[in-house]
């Protein structure tokens, strides 16, 4: 009987494999020099906690006796979490999209002794189905591939690797002058136009991703040019997904993605960094339209955030499973006659409203959403509706926690609460920012100054553990935050820490030739490339919040070297922002703010938290704020400032502001007439 490896580990995910007779090995120098010395193919095997098709390959293969057996003959077996090695997942997922068009999770990659991918796949069933072979012929045949034809595949192994390692894109020169357009931002917002879902919302057909960055580029699209068709489809957008099954209408918050056109039925996983940009997103929509139903699910959404991802110490935990019992979605969805027994003869009134039938809307079954709208129900109702619900689903099995705590994704979840404290004004969601910045700067640092850590584990009564290095995108959601909350506290302390930290990022993670940044850090060596992510996905690229990062600091500090650096990065990717903006989609709003005015404003005088407040709702985008309760030599928009007396507003261009006012409203009015 082999070693159970994977018990100590701390990913939820690795451990829920530590039971299944295959061999695995956390990834590491163990399994590499086992590979090396017995001469046989590695088989790695990507997934998540919460993901659904990796439980099914789990339960028909990886559980089984005799697949088992085959794995462990022929492969060394190496188990992955890949929100705990995203630089790893990043590597061999486009290995697998070069290979078969398309990539998922679970994902599965064959790779040499020396760590280099050669074939691979996502699920595979048990038995040959819809064209997919069966997981066991597989595995046959690439182990008689390796060994019989050694040569070819050491020569696709070392192709795809170069693949990998030289997928490039356009940079601009150095030289190169600042030249945005504003028919440039024209063409970003017809380009997303032409995938709108103008019935149901969102872009393109099922499976349907929020894509919130192409919502927040519209909404700033309409904050400049006042275009109703940009506020209408991110709108439309919003309020589907709010009224869709996507959102989980009886306990808050949303799940990933669904997988039909009307938001309906989703893969019901609920993933912390979903929440975090849904939250900014509707925050922002908030601000611009003042709609009510998106402050409610704004409220409903972060008391979801503290009741079910929130440890006790101030860390938000990764994500929820979709399953429960074996079964997706099962903790979520209802039958007509339960409804009936809880709510009695209110049930048919909540029935009519929530799409509630005998026959089911999904699998014989309901998922809750709502149809109409408009067919309004008490608020009074429907809070008493969703407790009497909640109290009976509360009793159900639950799908599991993944209780990892990643700082990227932590720091997401501190800006969404920095834009929900800006957009509705309680003072909560302020106090739940900082305290999850001091969680981090408490648990997650390491031994020097600014390095962090990737991922956090609670051990229960005895502290907890932080290990891997943290990545691009870590350091650069953690600068972005630190951005937010010196904006909603007006502690210029922070943004002294946002510009240490990007000194770090600079000094480790840059690639000179192109000024872009690598995803993993120069001292990072157990990887086979070092590569540069700047699409915006499921979660923003690293190097565009990088790149807004530095512009915006740039403004703060005085640093013309950064604001170059941002300029030029955006130009070397706008011919493909113009082209795919649904993949390009922060890099649009950071080209919405080199093109159109960036704002330069200042809070002067003695502090006013209504005033304060009173700027923070308007939702501006694009603009750096500060407050001048001190006077700081190294902040040059402070310079010149008062720091007593009247309350006052100065809006600036390039550290020249014109003459201050005492209102709100008059400052709305100068940033419109500019």
């Amino acid at each position: 009987m082999f070693k159970n490896r994977l018990a100590n580990e701390s990913s939820p995910y690795l451990l829920q494999h530590a039971h299944n007779p295959v061999d695995w090995y956390p990834w590491g120098d163990e399994a590499i020099k086992k590979a090396r010395d017995e001469d046989k193919p590695m088989l790695i095997s990507i997934g998540y906690s919460a993901c659904h098709w990796c439980h099914v390959m789990e339960r028909e293969s990886f559980e089984d006796p005799e697949t088992a057996a085959i794995m462990n003959r022929l492969f060394v077996n190496i188990k992955i979490d890949r929100e705990e090695r995203p630089d790893l997942d990043h590597i061999y997922m486009d290995a697998v999209q070069a290979i078969a068009g398309n990539g998922g999770w679970p994902l599965n990659v064959f790779l040499t002794p020396e760590g280099k991918p050669f074939y691979g796949g996502t699920y595979f069933p048990p038995v040959n189905m819809h064209n997919r072979p069966s997981w066991k012929s597989v595995l046959q045949s690439i182990s008689t591939a390796f060994h019989e034809k050694r040569t070819a595949i050491e020569e696709q192994a070392n192709n795809l690797t170069n693949h990998i390692a030289n997928t490039g894109f356009g940079v601009g020169s150095p030289d190169i002058p600042r030249h945005f357009l504003k028919q440039d931002i024209q063409t970003i917002y017809e380009q997303l136009m032409k995938t709108a879902d103008q019935v149901d919302g969102g872009f393109g057909q099922a499976p349907k991703f929020p894509q919130t960055f192409s919502i927040r580029f519209l909404l700033q699209y309409y904050f400049y040019t006042g275009t109703q068709g940009a506020l209408d489809q991110a709108c439309l957008s919003l309020d589907k997904m709010i009224y869709g099954g996507i959102y989980d209408q009886v306990g808050g918050g949303f799940a990933r993605y669904s997988t039909d056109s009307q938001w309906l039925a989703p893969h019901f996983e609920k993933m912390l960094y979903d929440n975090a940009l849904l939250i900014i997103t509707l925050s922002e929509a908030f601000q611009l339209t003042g709609h009510l139903q998106y402050k409610k699910v704004i409220v409903e959404t972060l008391d979801f955030i503290q009741n079910e991802l929130m440890s006790q110490n101030g860390g938000f935990y990764a994500a929820l499973d979709a399953d429960s019992e074996g079964e997706e979605g099962k903790f979520y969805i209802w039958g007509k006659n339960e409804i009936s027994k809880i709510l009695g003869e209110e049930s048919e009134d909540f029935s009519a409203f929530y799409d509630v039938t005998e026959r089911g809307n999904w699998e014989g079954k309901n998922i809750l959403r709502i149809r109409n709208p408009k067919n309004l129900v008490s608020e009074e109702k429907e809070r008493i509706w969703k407790k009497k619900l909640l109290a009976v689903r509360n009793q159900r099995p639950r799908p599991l926690l993944d209780d990892k705590i990643l700082s990227g994704w932590n720091a997401l979840m501190i800006t969404a609460f920095c834009k929900a404290f800006s957009a509705t004004g309680d003072d909560k969601y302020r106090q739940m920012a900082m305290n999850g910045m001091s969680f981090l700067e408490k648990n997650m640092k390491g031994e020097d100054l600014f390095h962090f850590y990737h991922s956090y584990k609670e051990k229960y009564g005895s502290g907890g553990k932080a290990t891997i290095p943290a990545f691009l995108d870590d350091y650069a959601f953690l600068i972005e935050s630190y951005i937010q909350l010196q904006e909603i506290t007006g502690e210029a302390s922070y943004l002294t820490r946002a510009k240490e930290l990007s000194d770090w990022v600079i000094e480790h993670f840059s690639e000179e030739e192109t000024g872009y940044f690598y995803y993993t850090d120069n001292r990072q060596d157990d990887v086979i490339v070092r590569k540069r992510e700047v699409y915006d996905g499921a979660i923003p690229s690293g190097n565009s919040v990088m790149s807004s990062n530095l512009f915006y600091l740039g403004i703060v500090f005085d640093i013309k070297e950064w604001k170059l650096r941002s300029e030029r990065n955006v130009t070397g990717l706008k011919d493909l922002i113009l082209r795919y903006p649904g993949s390009f989609g922060v890099w649009a709003t950071l080209l919405n703010g080199l093109t159109y005015q960036y704002y330069e404003i200042v809070l002067a005088g003695s502090p006013s938290e209504e005033k304060h407040l009173e700027f923070l709702k308007l939702g501006i985008p694009n603009r750096v704020f500060q407050q001048s309760s001190v006077t700081r030599s190294d902040l040059p928009l402070l310079r010149n400032k008062p720091v007593m007396g009247m309350s006052q507003f100065y809006l600036c261009r390039d550290y020249s502001c014109q003459q201050p006012v005492t209102e709100v409203a008059e400052l709305f009015s100068l940033i419109k007439k500019s």
